[in-house]
């Protein structure tokens, strides 16, 4: 026993170390990069299962819609009794069990009570409908190219979705970063003013006014650590992940080169490749069938059915009979009070509909692509203008700090220069976040933007 136990706290002892290290790294927040952000997005992200799920029942009713091409079966068993005369009569004939004496007056006026189970197999099948049935089918598949294309451009604003969200983390952190760096800089300021008040080189009031500039920088660092959490929190709900989901962004808020095309090349490609554009023409090709059916309701309708009925007293098979019957049948509606013609009026002014529609939804695309083109290059023209603003707002602060300590300038221009800095920085970084996520922007608004955009490649 002894031996046992020492092997079972040998083996304990080894395995608490190695548990406690897999919880250590599972508490650590992953690293994620915009890639595999949007990669998770694609995969668990609920807007995208409703539109997998559109897909689903787009292609399901393509399967509806062929079944009417098909000869349909049916079986029933039912159980009566009763003493009407006409059911008793002719439940026996179909039982073939009947005799002379059931042409007593008697039995046929007043029939003792007749219990029946029937067993039914019947079939139906359209031969013809003027063709309704198949214009059905092809409306119902051209549903389901739609709800692809759906599914495609929910991908596309999916992706668009994260990108912008990741880079809202990353300008958030930017944010929070110059948010500190402004506070130590103006505890600087406050403390060199300090230094002179001490000397008796400067009034109070300098000294207050560099406090107060120390307390806005401090408010300025907690909205900022603010805004970084609703961000990442904003991610989580992108890709589809819990609110407090831990992790760490692998990469960082940087200039990046990404090459504008001309703005007829991107246009053209708009009208080309934009799903919703393409949901919007296969939409217009359905209702085309639509219309078709209501056309073909005129025509003439060929059925044929059949069916095969056994009869017996009980519910076990014996002591009764069977019979079939199959026939042809054809229909064809005189008057139904112009509901025929209504319904193709309505057809027709629905496909009207979908045509304009179809020409508004391309001007709106035409527009679109040309403001997301004109705000990306302004952004990528506005960053070389904050990249230059940063260099000369440093130097015209450290100016004024020499300046300051030298007793040449005021403490208002000390700290309009501080804010001035503290400015340019956010502006550039601002500049970096707008450009990419506009060129995210122009990619979603030609129709191109995907899990291997150039915006969303390292």
């Amino acid at each position: 026993m002894k031996a046992l136990f020492k092997v079972v706290l040998s083996i304990v002892t080894i395995w608490l170390p190695c548990v406690s290290v897999s919880a250590q790294q599972e508490a650590q927040p992953s690293s994620l990069t915009l890639k595999q952000a949007v990669t998770i997005a694609l995969e668990k992200n609920p807007l995208r299962k409703a539109a997998i799920a559109d897909t689903r029942a787009a292609s399901a009713g393509v399967r509806e819609a062929r079944s009417f091409l098909m000869p349909h079966l049916s079986f029933s068993e039912t159980a009566t009794r009763g003493d009407d005369p006409i059911y008793v009569f002719g439940t026996k004939l179909r039982q073939q069990r009947f005799t002379n004496t059931d042409f007593d007056l008697n039995n046929l006026n007043t029939p003792l009570p007749f219990g029946n189970f029937a067993t039914r197999f019947g079939g139906t099948w359209n031969l013809f409908d003027s063709f309704a049935t198949w214009h059905g089918v092809n409306l119902a598949r051209q549903m389901n190219e739609a709800a692809g294309h759906q599914l495609d451009r929910t991908d596309q604003e999916i992706v668009f979705r994260v990108v912008s969200c990741y880079y809202d983390v990353l300008l958030a952190a930017k944010e929070l970063e110059v948010a500190e760096q402004s506070a130590k800089t103006a505890n600087s300021i406050m403390d060199r003013s300090q230094a002179r008040f001490d000397s008796g080189l400067t009034v109070e009031s300098d000294l207050l006014t560099a406090k107060v500039r120390m307390a806005a920088r401090q408010q300025e660092a907690i909205r900022a650590r603010n805004t970084l959490e609703v961000s990442r929190a904003q991610l989580n709900t992108a890709m589809g992940m819990p609110l407090d989901f831990p992790f760490q962004l692998a990469e960082g808020l940087a200039e990046r080169t990404l090459s504008i095309p001309a703005m007829q090349d991107i246009e053209k490609q708009a009208l080309t490749n934009r799903p919703d554009l393409k949901r919007i023409a296969s939409e217009e090709a359905a209702q085309r069938q639509s219309v078709s059916v209501a056309k073909s309701s005129f025509g003439p309708r060929v059925n044929a059915f059949a069916g095969w009925e056994m009869d017996n007293p009980t519910f076990v098979a014996g002591g009764g009979g069977n019979n079939w019957l199959g026939g042809i049948e054809v229909q064809f509606d005189i008057f139904q009070g112009g509901a025929k013609r209504a319904e193709l009026s309505r057809q027709r002014a629905l496909e009207e509909k979908v045509v304009a529609m179809k020409q508004a939804a391309s001007d709106a695309v035409r527009l679109e692509v040309r403001r997301a083109y004109y705000e990306t290059d302004a952004n990528r023209q506005q960053i070389e203008v904050a990249r230059a603003a940063i260099a000369q707002a440093q130097e015209s602060l450290r100016i004024n700090q020499d300046r300051y300590d030298s007793g040449l300038t005021t403490i208002t221009d000390l700290l309009g220069a501080e804010d001035a800095a503290s400015r340019s920085q956010t502006d550039y970084w601002e500049a970096v976040y707008h450009f990419q996520t506009s060129y995210a922007n122009l990619e979603l608004a030609s129709g191109s933007l995907n899990p291997q955009s150039p915006v969303v490649m390292p």
